[in-house]
């Protein structure tokens, strides 16, 4: 699931991770813990089977999104075992120099396939928690996300779930989810109705429309997210979502370019229903965060995670031209959108402060459809 790239771009891309490192703070002495094929070299005062409360595992802690939720679990205290899906991937992470006398304390770090059932299970044991941020990508690094890596993707859920549930450690999972997975359906509001249509964690992608589309990025996470669900219902684990809009923040267009085009494919119609919009990396790391450490009061379900709604031709020229994608969203940068749908994340805002409540994965519909 790796993307190729020239030497010049991978270093650039290493040197931002190691910027982003340094950003973060904390100077200790980190472990790395490779073991072959996925398997791990367990702490000496592990038990087989008893995780420590603060040991969790990040699958995709390489990619943008997952290594800054790496960064904010260390912040938080956590020891953090990294699954990691090739042998570029683990040199990368020793080349920021998080390991090491400058790195930063309590990272592990495996191989692991999101696709190997065996190998998930041996990384995620002895971790209480897991955080599913890996996603498949376009091996070319380019746009070219396909109707087959969409079914890749929906593998890949089911199998990271289904290793929490086998896996007697783990508790707790949080899946990276997407926006996209909720605002794809057909208009069924009229454009002259007074209140506009809210898109919440209640809504979910049509999967028809998604395909006539052929918005196969936007099918891929509507189909591995019910698929996690499914994975998981009546199951021994809890699980939550988190459902970012597209990613931002320092270096995204190098470090998260291939997902960002995948994800504009149908960026204009985004626009014209008040749908497109952006999130910071940093933001959605700690909505990571936040819902974990609330899974074991209040959080439950789905989060929509985002910062800002582009409503103006020339707020969507500017994100094509820090994407260096002209024309991709709008091809008026002085028309502005009106206001059809309103998305809300006040679920997620209100997360802090909200009661204590019980919460089942019923009352989401995660059909096959």
């Amino acid at each position: 699931m790796g993307v190729l790239r020239s030497t010049e771009s991978l270093e650039a891309e290493i040197e931002e991770m190691r910027e982003a490192l340094l950003r973060s703070g904390g100077i200790g002495r980190a472990h790395v813990r490779k073991a072959g094929s996925g398997s791990v070299r367990r702490r000496a005062d592990g038990d087989g089977g008893v995780g420590d409360e603060r040991t969790v595992c990040v699958t995709g802690g390489i990619s943008f999104v997952g290594f800054a939720v790496v960064n904010h679990l260390l912040d938080r205290g956590y020891t953090v075992r990294l699954a990691l899906e090739t042998q570029e991937d683990m040199d990368k992470l020793r080349e920021t120099e998080m390991f090491g006398e400058m790195g930063r304390d309590g990272v592990w770090a495996v191989m692991a396939s999101v696709m190997d059932l065996e190998s998930l299970c041996r990384a995620f044991d002895g971790c209480v928690g897991v955080f599913h941020t890996s996603s498949v990508v376009d091996p070319g690094g380019l746009s070219g996300y396909s109707k087959h890596m969409a079914q890749m993707e929906v593998r890949a859920a089911e199998l990271v779930v289904e290793a929490c549930v086998r896996t007697q450690s783990v508790r707790r999972c949080v899946f990276t989810s997407s926006l996209l997975a909720c605002v794809w359906r057909e208009n069924s509001t009229p454009r002259s109705s007074r209140r506009p249509t809210i898109v919440d964690e209640n809504c979910w992608s049509d999967q028809r429309v998604c395909r006539d589309k052929k918005l196969w990025f936007a099918l891929g996470k509507t189909m591995a997210e019910k698929a996690a669900w499914r994975a998981a219902r009546g199951r021994d684990v809890k699980l939550v979502t988190v459902c970012p809009a597209l990613v931002t923040g320092p270096g995204f267009l190098r470090r998260n370019s291939t997902s960002s085009i995948a994800y504009l494919k149908g960026a204009q119609d985004m626009l014209t229903e008040g749908l497109l919009a952006t999130t910071d990396v940093e933001k959605v790391a700690e909505a990571h965060v936040a819902v974990y450490e609330a899974m074991s009061s209040t959080a439950c379900g789905r989060y929509i995670c985002y910062d800002h709604v582009i409503r103006s031709g020339e707020e969507a020229a500017e994100l094509e031209r820090q994407l260096g994608l002209p024309n991709r969203v709008s091809r008026d940068a002085h028309a502005d959108c009106p206001t059809w749908v309103e998305l809300s994340n006040r679920k997620l805002s209100r997360l802090s402060s909200s009661r204590r409540r019980r919460c089942t994965y019923d009352i989401y519909s995660i059909s096959q459809e």
